[in-house]
């Protein structure tokens, strides 16, 4: 392999500064001197090169420098250059060697680590799972002050294996400070908790919420030389709140060391004041609300069957102020528009908090933005309390809107207010938005009303994170209501001020911070491919099962990605566009005297064998995949569109052409 002359004098030039660095010279003149004296007989008065050699190769010289010199091949380029083919069973593609992290000299940093876990007692029958085979994993989630921590997943066990560490920025220019190196008595002031959440993910793919917890890190303000060790027990979610799940051993540690520690009695009463401070102000929350109930049942007692929802439990069993579940989320580059952000929200799994035992009652559980973003599903009012959040974020006057829908069953969606009084229901669930058109019960019967298209039949309240108003109309009915926000004898308000006292920006208080989004970590075209070669597996398999041969036609099969391009963009803007060029196409594709069939559906998992599954209970694609005929022609496209957190829409389309016989 030659090199240009440039590029061999770079090499010549890190060479000669490594062997510098490892004093290599030095090392040369003493071995050389010593091979002189101890190994030349008088007779030989020359040492040739090949003896030098072999001596520096004896002193273990060469290995040494050897070792030292990396040559690290371009990765872009090695995979510009070769894709590597997906595997069938999860590998650790990473060198286990640990990043290095430029640390700003300037800033205070603490480090965290987790040195495994004990106790996990639901795992203590697990089996050692087998060099590459799938296993149940943990992972542990973690936010403080914006920044947001993902450990490695490591196998389900009794004391699982976490062996890993954050380096969490303390001090950041945003709190103005930004030329200073903040101080022991400053950090004492910061009251962030480090939000630490356990996920659990089994074989499948499916992820559960094992727990949510808040890490008091200042302690290590007190410790001896700025490092202090904790074992966090963790409860569980939901109804299993009280319960504990496991223990994690954590390290806590100063960088750089702090020239003075705090007396162990500062940061205790620092602790207990602004407990003191939360619980009061939370005290006279809960007055003024039990206050204001009172005045909104005098208005008409029937308004106790309404659904005004003050409070809601988080997943560890906390009821806090609903008000404090909705934050203005800017999404930086990640969402570019409100109704980008409304397909996001939809794309993230619906999933009910589970409930022990039966009986159909629903267990209430709002969860923390990071535990549900982590978790990457969640029930419909944590979908609405984040698209709330994004529509706040792009400057709309978005609330929450809590009722029901058809058949009585309590639901959450999300509301906008126009500046020209338009008013537009966001459905979280799907993306889906409906504009309201109020009926006037007074008109004449004759006169012709407005036929609603969403699915809402009763609203209770709505709220943001500023607002909240109870509805006092005498119907609670959706399509009669008037959203006249300001007309107080159809809304009752809450004083600003006292949700204000509670959520934030206050100066203290017991909600957590709100997590930013995360880019997506999935590489749309690679996991597009995979999920295809493995429907191409199994409908093959499933075809040859029922005595079919399968023809696969690559042509027809890429002709169909127009039309999942086309879908997901109806689905994110309500536009469809590019559907005559797609038509155009089959036509082309498909000769005189054949018949095309195709079917689209759409998932937001990437289980390739639960999508087929899906796939077959339909009439009409059991009836491609297992086609009869002449001359047939088969064809799949997958098109895997992919959002923040790692999210996805993922469109699968099957289709075929045979020569029509009858």
């Amino acid at each position: 392999m030659s090199l240009p002359p440039e590029k061999a004098s770079e090499l010549k030039e890190i060479i000669h500064q490594q062997l510098l660095k490892m004093d290599v010279h030095g090392r040369i003149r003493e071995v050389l001197a010593e091979t002189i004296r101890e190994e030349l007989a008088p007779e030989h008065q020359q040492l040739s090169t090949e003896d030098l050699i072999k001596a520096l190769r004896q002193r273990g010289i060469v290995d040494d420098v050897m070792k030292e010199l990396k040559f690290v091949s371009d990765v872009n380029e090695t995979e510009r250059t070769s894709a590597p083919k997906p595997s069938t069973h999860f590998v650790e593609r990473e060198p286990p060697v640990l990043k290095k992290t430029n640390i700003d000299p300037t800033r205070r940093y603490l480090y965290l680590q987790v040195l495994g876990g004990k106790a996990f007692l639901e795992h203590l029958q697990e089996p050692e799972p087998l060099p590459g085979q799938i296993c149940s994993t943990f992972t542990l989630c973690l936010h403080f002050r914006n920044q947001r921590f993902r450990s490695k997943p490591v196998p389900c066990a009794c004391e699982p294996d976490f062996q890993d560490g954050f380096l969490l920025e303390i001090h950041k220019d945003s709190l103005g400070d930004g030329s200073k190196m903040v101080d022991a008595t400053t950090m004492l002031s910061i009251c962030d908790p480090v939000h630490l959440v356990l996920i659990k993910t089994d074989t499948f793919g499916e992820t559960t919420l094992v727990a949510s917890y808040f890490l008091e890190w200042r302690s290590v303000l007190a410790a001896e030389n700025g490092i202090t060790n904790v074992a966090v027990e963790l409860l569980g979610v939901g109804t299993e709140s009280k319960v504990s799940v496991g223990i994690l051993n954590i390290r806590l540690e100063m960088y750089p060391q702090l020239n003075k520690t705090l007396s162990s009695e500062i940061t205790s009463t620092q602790f207990a004041l602004e407990r003191q401070k939360t619980a009061e102000k939370e005290r006279l929350f809960l007055v003024y609300a039990k206050q204001w109930w009172r005045e909104y049942l005098q208005i008409r007692p029937t308004h106790n069957a309404r659904l005004v929802k003050i409070f809601a439990q988080d997943e560890n069993g906390v009821n806090r102020p609903v008000c404090s579940y909705v934050r203005p989320l800017r999404a930086g580059r990640l969402l570019d528009t409100p109704r980008q952000a409304a397909r996001f929200v939809s794309v993230l799994g619906h999933e009910r908090a589970p409930v022990i035992g039966g009986g159909g009652g629903k267990q209430e559980q709002w969860c923390t933005r990071l535990a549900f973003l982590c978790r990457n599903k969640g029930d419909c009012e944590d979908h609405a309390n984040l698209l709330c959040s994004l529509l706040l974020g792009f400057g709309l006057e978005a609330f929450v809107c809590v009722g029901t829908k058809a058949k009585g069953v309590p639901h959450t969606w999300v509301m906008t207010c126009g500046t020209d009084e338009t008013i537009t229901f966001w459905e979280s669930l799907t993306g889906h938005r409906y504009l309201h058109r109020p009926i006037n019960p007074d008109d004449p019967p004759l006169a012709e009303q407005p036929k609603p298209l969403y699915p809402y039949r009763t609203i209770g309240c709505i709220f943001n994170h500023q607002k909240f108003f109870g509805n006092c109309q005498p119907s609670d009915a959706v399509e009669v209501c008037v959203f006249d926000l300001h007309d107080e004898s159809k809304w009752k308000p809450m004083s600003g001020e006292a949700i204000k006292s509670v959520c934030p920006p206050g100066s203290t208080s017991s909600v957590p911070p709100f997590p930013p989004l995360c880019a997506s970590t999935i590489d749309a075209a690679v996991t597009s491919n995979e999920i295809e070669v493995q429907l191409r597996i199994l409908v093959s398999e499933h075809r040859k099962d029922l005595g079919l041969s399968t023809v696969w036609d690559d042509q027809l099969s890429y002709l169909l990605s127009p039309a999942l391009a086309a879908y997901e963009l109806e689905r994110t803007t309500g536009v469809s566009a590019g559907n005559e060029e797609f038509q155009d196409a089959v036509r082309r594709a498909v000769p005189d005297g054949h018949t095309f069939k195709g079917f689209p559906i759409h998932f937001v998992h990437r289980n390739a064998r639960r999508a087929f599954a899906t796939c077959l209970r339909s009439p009409f694609c059991e009836e491609i995949i297992c086609c009869r005929g002449d001359q047939v022609r088969l064809a799949v496209r997958v098109r895997v569109f992919t959002y923040p957190e790692s999210a996805c829409a993922v469109w699968i389309m099957f289709a075929c052409k045979y020569r029509s016989v009858l």
